[in-house]
């Protein structure tokens, strides 16, 4: 898309009242409630299918440096910081069979990421990896996670298939006591936490759910025993079976071209459609990748970040669906300053978004057939009240003979049965359920492990934070010393190249530990005081998000619709910006070591 005015006209009162309408549609009373966690009589769901032959190991007992638990990015940042800076003594935890987080788990066909391969796989230059396209595909990410494991030597220090179940500050030691399910102790001066969040499966709260006698699965553990086939597709076990998928988000849209080439039918059950762009993927250009200066990759993934946080910059360098909307914004703010008009931004900001949103429906309108299958697939909600997608099939999928968009109209699967999914008095025979139904991004790190976090005098982080989180740059918390999240988003920062955000954390967290251990210095803690003045600039540079976010359709950024009562992660983070507070917790740390 060019960013140029559309010829396209259009009634801004009415598409307003539109959007109202169809946000009523789909407000629930039950809010967040209408999701249960893969625990108790659901927590097969969270089993994981990928490995074959389970881990036999003796309990460990140690004591180390650093802890790190998390084996995804976030850990993984954080360990290959570790080795920059000669810290070496230190152990991973991580859940999952092999390093990876999000893309271990998640192997559904069709998957890859929606942000460009060069600047979310993190330190292509140091590992040598060479993304073969533009957005990577997901057994390539999860490639190079386990090729950064190799190259920083992490595989010796992983501990894989364990969860941490609990970690006890001790004063006596000063050091954290962490339990596994396997009976580690791990003694630790340190612990950095890199659970992210897209680590705490969502299940949706169907009555009937444990009725169904077919096979039904969460995406993020797919059953390629039942399917057959791989992430590349091949799925020909299901060629006479008939396959539910419940939900149109992020997954979904990749899901579904993928199960379209075999399954004998498809049918999607949508409560609201996503907004999809194409993609535009191709391979990559290796000679230019190969000609690139050292430090392009930080440069490109820093020019990515200044658009997306809506700063000013002289040029696009990824230019793509991304970064569309703001260039955009940016153009017109300055069309604006040159005629010497002084209409408000967020004015401004709304116009473009109408364009935005109207040129995606008419994208709609030509590429799906069917004219109330095209009605139903138009999303009517402002661009950024739910994750932008990609995709350069999805939409073309919905005019395959055995594909069927159930559209519910914004109630969504009121039941399932035995054998069926059920939508008000309509029945859907099916052989097979898939729950295309995301995480609980909102899910604080210790939350998402499944363990408590009990810090000085008995205080655990659970009820340290019951009224409401406190913190030092949402990664560093009073009363519970030497200890770190990377990967914080309430009162720290948020960026949709959520890499950039570890890279961010990371470096600030390790920057700490190796000052400490180098100086001999056994304990460090944040104060009241530095929480009390973060959450004053929190407040001074709060952006007040909640008119936008009640005016949206319900889903995860606004909590279902109760953005008032309950803002999530988008609405807690630092509202300066991800460029400004990188700057903020760099000098902060300049600070520190100079009192030292």
């Amino acid at each position: 898309m060019s960013g140029d005015r559309p010829t396209t006209n259009y009634d801004p009162a009415a598409l307003k009242e539109k959007y109202r309408e169809e946000r009523d549609k789909r407000l629930r009373a039950d809010r967040d409630a209408q999701f249960q966690d893969a625990t108790g009589v659901f927590e097969h769901f969270a089993d994981d299918p990928f490995i074959k032959e389970p881990l036999q190991r003796a309990p460990v007992s140690e004591q180390v440096d650093v802890l790190v638990v998390g084996g995804g990015f976030g850990g993984l940042i954080s360990a290959s910081k570790l080795v920059k800076a000669g810290v070496t003594d230190f152990r991973i935890v991580e859940q999952g069979g092999d390093f990876g987080g999000t893309w271990y788990w998640n192997r559904y066909p069709g998957i890859r990421c929606d942000i460009e391969s060069y600047v979310y796989m993190p330190m292509l230059e140091e590992v040598g990896t060479i993304p073969s396209e533009r957005y990577a595909k997901g057994a390539e990410i999860f490639g190079h996670c386990q090729a950064i494991g190799r190259h920083f030597d992490l595989y010796d220090r992983a501990l894989f298939q364990t969860r941490v179940t609990r970690m006890d500050w001790s004063e006596e030691e000063a050091r954290w006591i962490v339990g596994t399910d396997r009976g580690d102790r791990i003694e630790a001066r340190h612990v950095m936490i890199g659970q992210g969040p897209l680590m705490k499966i969502k299940l949706p709260g169907i009555p009937g759910i444990q009725d169904f006698e077919g096979r039904i699965f969460h995406s993020s553990r797919w059953d390629y025993d039942y399917t057959g086939g791989d992430t590349e597709g091949g799925q020909t076990r299901l060629a006479d079976k008939r396959v539910a998928v419940i939900g149109t988000g992020a997954t979904s849209i990749q899901i579904v071209p993928k199960l379209a080439e075999h399954a004998e039918r498809v049918y999607i059950f949508q409560r609201t459609p996503s907004t999809i762009a194409a993609r535009n993927n191709g391979p990559t250009d290796v000679a230019w990748f190969k000609s690139q200066p050292k430090g392009w990759q930080k440069a490109r993934m820093e020019n990515f970040l200044t658009i997306i946080s809506g700063l000013p910059h002289k040029e696009d360098v990824v230019g793509d669906g991304w970064t569309d909307f703001w260039t955009r914004f940016a153009k017109r703010m300055a069309e604006q300053a040159a005629s010497g008009a002084d209409r408000p931004p967020p004015e401004i900001m709304q116009e473009v978004d109408f364009e935005k949103m109207e040129e995606l429906r008419a994208q709609v309108r030509e590429l799906v057939k069917d004219p109330k299958t095209a009605e139903a697939a138009m999303p009517w909600y402002n661009y950024l009240c739910k994750r932008p997608l990609f995709s350069d099939n999805y939409l073309q999928s919905l005019n395959e003979e055995n594909i069927t968009l159930v559209d519910t109209e914004g109630r969504g699967v009121t039941g399932i049965s035995a054998h069926a999914v059920h939508v008000g008095d309509d029945r859907y025979e099916v052989d097979c359920i898939i729950l295309a139904t995301g995480f609980d991004v909102g899910a604080r790190a210790h939350e998402a492990g499944g363990y408590e976090v009990t810090g000085r005098n008995g205080v655990t982080l659970s009820a340290y934070w019951s009224d409401g989180v406190k913190s030092l740059h949402g990664t560093q918390v009073h009363g519970f010393p030497n200890f770190h999240i990377v990967g914080g988003t309430a009162q720290g920062t948020l960026a949709f190249n959520y890499t950039h955000v570890l890279e961010i954390q990371g470096e600030h967290a390790v920057d700490q530990i190796a000052c400490d251990l180098a100086e001999g210095i056994d304990v460090s803690e944040v104060s009241e005081e530095e929480q009390a003045e973060w959450y004053a600039l929190l407040k001074a540079k709060k952006v007040d998000k909640q008119k936008f976010y009640e005016e949206c359709t319900p889903g995860f950024l606004n909590n279902e619709g109760n953005f008032r009562d309950k803002p999530t992660f988008v609405g807690s983070a630092y509202g300066g910006g991800p460029v400004e507070y990188t700057g903020i917790i760099a000098e902060w740390r300049q600070a520190r070591k100079a009192r030292r």
